[in-house]
């Protein structure tokens, strides 16, 4: 049965690959990033050109999905920021940028959508190993991986908050993936893992996860710990 989702951070990496999955599969997806320029329009996939930090653009978003009486069965926040940089350097813009997306603009686009999304719906929040307590972390990843450690959080409490109403909210917690991102943040590391691969897991989780899991954080890394 086709499904109707919204995926962030849509025109590179993870996101891209998981549009490009679930239009394959003949999902309808509508497909968020603030440059829209690699993101095919077709009849299942409408790019939307958005900054999720601009709370403008979020409210013209959220009249287009009341105009069109959209029903939305997941939302993947996949959209995030990261600054590969020693602490001591960083700066207090550098958190606020990091945090503006990775924090802020997933619980404003959330909260925007969440009259949208169907009672049996699913939030699923793309998240980091280095944001898990207990596992390794990284020098360099102060400002992401705390606000990776805060979307952990938050996805907890709103699972609480929306236990009897629905949606679902879960997180995964992804190891390294190998992605524009990572690329940049870390020249010459190769991951185990490529993009297209992880957005198979994604998206399955996404429409099927729900049934299973309501506030967990899972880990999905081949490493440890």
């Amino acid at each position: 049965m086709s499904k109707t989702l919204v995926i962030t951070g849509a025109s590179k990496g993870i996101g891209r690959a998981v549009v490009q999955l679930a239009s394959d599969k003949g999902h309808t997806v509508y497909a968020l990033s603030r440059n829209i320029s690699t993101i095919k329009k077709t009849s299942q996939v409408h790019p939307v050109a958005i900054d999720i930090t601009d709370k403008n653009e979020l409210s013209v978003f959220g009249d287009q999905l009341q105009q069109k009486q959209i029903n939305i069965d997941a939302l993947i926040n996949n959209a995030g920021a990261l600054i590969n940089k020693p602490f001591g350097e960083t700066t207090a813009k550098d958190f606020e940028t990091i945090y503006q997306v990775n924090v802020f603009g997933l619980a404003n686009l959330t909260r925007m959508i969440l009259p949208f999304i169907n009672s049996n719906g699913h939030v699923l929040n793309i998240s980091s190993m280095g944001g898990v307590d207990g596992t390794s972390k990284f020098p360099g990843l102060a400002a992401y991986s705390s606000s990776k450690g805060a979307v952990n959080i938050l996805t907890e409490l709103l699972a609480e908050e929306y236990k009897d109403s629905g949606p679902a909210f879960n997180a995964l917690a992804l190891g390294a993936v190998q992605t524009e991102m990572l690329e940049q943040a870390f020249p010459g590391f190769q991951a185990p893992v490529s993009a297209a691969e992880m957005a198979v897991y994604v998206l399955n989780f996404a429409l099927q996860g729900q049934q299973f899991f309501n506030g967990k954080i899972l880990p999905v890394s081949s490493s440890t710990p």
